[in-house]
């Protein structure tokens, strides 16, 4: 059985920043990348999803949330990669 494509439109799915609801588009590599990531920071979805904004809040020029959850992903991916 062959094994399903990378590319995949994204998902939009709701998550809730701060006790407000708001929708992110991702792709599933990022959904499961960022779920994996919640569970190795051993906190709920949300509250990473909370952590990313307001470090992308705080950016001299704050790119969009989708946006801020990719890069943050990518940046946990090389420090893993680099610490090994």
């Amino acid at each position: 059985m062959a094994e399903p494509s990378p590319y995949h439109p994204p998902v939009k799915r709701s998550v809730e920043i701060a006790g407000h609801k708001t929708s992110i588009s991702l792709e599933p590599v990022f959904w499961d990348m960022l779920r994996d990531a919640a569970m190795h920071e051993e906190m709920p979805l949300n509250a990473l999803v909370a952590r990313i904004d307001a470090e992308r809040i705080r950016a001299d020029n704050p790119p969009g949330l989708a946006g801020a959850i990719r890069i943050w992903l990518v940046g946990a991916l090389r420090a893993k990669t680099d610490g090994q």
